[in-house]
């Protein structure tokens, strides 16, 4: 596994401290965000979840605890949108450039409008996907708000 990957690169172009961590990840898991946060030791408030959705049909980057899940209500109104929806998965690895359960917020194709759960921000450190299966990076939430230029509120259920 490598790892380097564009979500690494973007945050050292960014400036980001940053650690990475491997897993052993289990692409049959009922939930991958609760299975990583298992192999990690973590508590699942600690492993965010990369999501990608659409508001109004345009797409969005969503980050929140992987215990958790978004309130497309809520989504919707940070976004000052009607709707919100999650994305199909083929859809979300066209835009991404990452494959499902390799997802990362960081390093995408293209840059897209995020929104981190505020709750994340109560962490000193969180992990999110490093952009492959297997592969996190530990940082600061704040850096992670910073270098997605990340909207910030209350957006799970």
């Amino acid at each position: 596994m490598s790892r380097t990957t564009r979500a690494t690169l973007a945050l050292q172009k960014a400036g980001v401290t940053f650690t990475v961590h491997t897993y052993d990840y289990q692409p049959d898991a009922d939930r991958i965000g609760l299975q990583a946060a298992e192999a990690l030791g973590e508590a699942p408030c600690r492993v965010l979840k990369t999501l990608m959705a659409e508001v109004d049909g345009k797409p969005v980057v969503v980050v929140l605890a992987s215990d958790r899940e978004v309130s497309m209500k809520k989504l919707a109104a940070l976004f000052g949108g009607k709707s919100a929806q999650m994305m199909k998965p083929p859809e979300a690895e066209r835009v991404t450039g990452y494959v499902v359960g390799g997802i990362s917020p960081f390093g995408q194709k293209r840059v897209f409008p995020a929104a981190v759960d505020e709750a994340a921000l109560g962490e000193a450190l969180v992990f999110l996907n490093g952009g492959q299966r297997g592969l996190q990076v530990r940082l600061k939430p704040a850096d992670a708000v910073a270098v997605l230029k990340a909207r910030t509120a209350p957006i799970s259920v």
